[in-house]
């Protein structure tokens, strides 16, 4: 939240000033730290497949940055971006993600590359792509930016002179429309529903990309996804092979995916150079929630042969899934009509509970709800688009207690092993995580009682997402699962404090910004929403400036902040 202040603040910083120490100066340093603000504070692993990550699909640059405590506060390890480079733009309606208009600046010009710099008109300047990469690293989470690398926009006239030029008449494929799925060179080599598609053999677009990817990764991204990789040739395609993806996945990126969606035969060798897209899992799982048949071999089988399963990036759902225009004539819908968000919470307690692939959470447009049975197609329209606005954040189930619950479960249980379990026929399925932890997962109408064996330890266990006990006695796990619930049963290690008190701006260090922060709020400046600097509401922020913990927020707390500036220095 960017926070706005006037000249007059000079006045005031200089009565509050007339409290501090003398030694109040610029080259300060930090007071001891007992800890650290970094993932730490939130029980974030540190890798990212070893967490989950949130799609912020659509969401600004800065709309992240301003939910990243929320976002880490949920568990999650990572972000993913929209695509960052600049794209289609089109005459009207810039703002919305959909429109029934024949230029409406759709979501999906997001993937029509007009040139490989940063920052775009929907999510934000490249300056603001490195604010965001910096503020998530200071609470340990990593950003993976969407690279779309197959093709440019449709639009010929908007793709930019560098692009074209780079490799002269041979910077995109020869005009080959794709008519058979089944094609492996049509499919590598056609444009995509009309874009242009990048000569990805040439070793001058290689370069350009790589360029772009290394820039990215300069501004402080640390992974990357791929979209539409399966559309990109690998080096042993005959007649039609490249060195695309050895080129460009030759990089300091921790962690880096592609789409590979179904049809692509070759999926076990994309997944040699890569990790890839489990979207047949998703289909089978959205299908088993919505039918409320849930078995432990549905949850365990990724479906994809030969590939194994940490080279895999599952999800419930994708902006794909949800997005697909859908045919009522047909009775073609796309996850949104046919997934429930509760659906979701139960899915997505299925997927990162396992802990052997890297889960992806979509989070879903703000405002968007279920379908309405019998509803016209305008009100289902708005139904499934919500607020219908890019650059906003997105629906508020990835913080809900359940995903929450279930991803803190995750992270707590890096290099545990698993084992699945049918507790009740279709209805509760169990997942355990050596003997630490257990997630159940209900799609039952009703409560279900269940004894059941467990490699738990005996004791007493309190379900992290409702306050339940469950209790384990000689091997057997007993409790009330609620009718649709996820329970998620382990014991946290006790969380420490989230930041030192005297932190105000959650960097790791007491300092002389901070010191200014709290003489702000002193001064009675709001954030541009109107709300206090300091939340005075909120119990932690009170604690975190009450610097000499008398209760008060006060210009002794300044004073106090000053004097350990000037004694702890260096």
């Amino acid at each position: 939240m960017k926070k706005s202040f006037t000249r007059r603040f000079s006045l005031v910083l200089a009565g509050v000033m007339a409290f501090g120490s003398a030694a109040f100066a610029a080259t300060a340093q930090a007071a001891p730290a007992e800890q650290a603000s970094t993932g730490a504070s939130y029980g974030l692993p540190e890798k990212i497949e070893d967490g989950a990550i949130l799609h912020c699909w659509t969401w600004s640059f800065n709309t992240i940055k301003e939910n990243l405590p929320q976002i880490a506060q949920a568990g999650f390890k990572a972000v993913q971006t929209s695509p960052v480079n600049k794209v289609r733009e089109p005459k009207t309606k810039k703002d919305a993600l959909k429109s029934s208009g024949n230029d409406s600046g759709n979501w999906w010009y997001q993937y029509q590359p007009t040139d490989y710099t940063i920052g775009n008109y929907m999510l934000g300047t490249e300056d603001e792509f490195k604010e965001l990469c910096v503020e998530a690293h200071k609470l340990g989470i990593k950003v993976v930016a969407d690279i779309v690398s197959n093709h440019c926009t449709s639009e010929y006239n908007q793709i930019s002179s560098t692009i074209k030029s780079v490799a002269g008449n041979n910077t995109f494929h020869k005009v080959l429309q794709i008519t058979d799925w089944s094609n492996r060179k049509q499919v590598t080599q056609g444009h995509l529903t009309g874009l242009w598609d990048l000569n990805t053999q040439n070793e001058k677009v290689q370069q350009m990309i790589v360029d772009y990817t290394n820039r990215v990764l300069a501004d402080g991204a640390d992974g990357f996804r791929f979209d539409a990789a399966k559309h990109i040739e690998l080096p042993d395609d005959p007649g039609f092979g490249g060195n695309f993806w050895p080129t460009v996945l030759d990089n300091d990126a921790e962690f880096q995916y592609g789409e590979i969606l179904l049809g692509a035969d070759r999926a076990a060798d994309y997944a040699k150079l890569m990790k890839i897209t489990a979207e047949g899992y998703g289909t089978n799982l959205r299908a088993a929630l919505s039918k409320q048949k849930l078995t432990s071999a549905t949850a365990k089988n990724y479906r994809l042969t030969g590939v194994e399963d940490s080279k895999l990036v599952t999800w419930v759902e994708s902006h794909d899934t949800y997005c697909t225009d859908d045919v009522p004539a047909n009775n073609q819908f796309s996850s949104w009509y046919t997934t429930t968000n509760d659906d979701i919470k139960r899915g997505w307690a299925v997927i990162c509970a396992q802990g052997d692939t890297t889960p992806l959470f979509y989070a879903r447009p703000q405002g968007s709800g279920a379908r309405i049975e019998g509803g016209t197609t305008t009100q289902n329209f708005n139904q499934k688009w919500g607020d219908n606005t890019i650059g906003i954040a997105g629906d508020g189930n990835y913080y809900s207690d359940e995903v929450a619950a279930v991803n803190k479960f995750r992270n707590a249980m890096v290099g545990e092993g698993k084992n699945l379990v049918d507790v009740v026929r279709q209805k509760v399925t169990m997942i355990e995580r050596g003997t630490k932890g257990a997630v159940l997962v209900s799609v039952s109408d009703s409560d279900n009682t269940i004894n059941t064996a467990t490699n738990l330890a005996d004791g007493e266990y309190t379900d992290q997402v409702s306050g339940t006990a469950f209790t384990v006695a000689d091997g057997k796990l007993s409790g009330t699962v609620k009718a649709g619930a996820v329970v998620v049963l382990y014991t946290p290690e006790e969380e420490p404090e989230d930041v030192l008190v005297g932190d105000l701006n959650k960097d790791g260090k007491v300092d002389v910004q901070d010191a200014t922060i709290l003489q702000r709020h002193l001064a009675e400046f709001k954030n541009d929403d109107g709300s206090a600097i300091i939340d005075m509401d909120d119990p932690k922020q009170v604690k975190i400036a009450d610097y000499d913990g008398d209760g008060t927020v006060s210009v002794l707390d300044v004073t106090a902040m000053q004097r350990a500036i000037a004694e702890f220095g260096s």
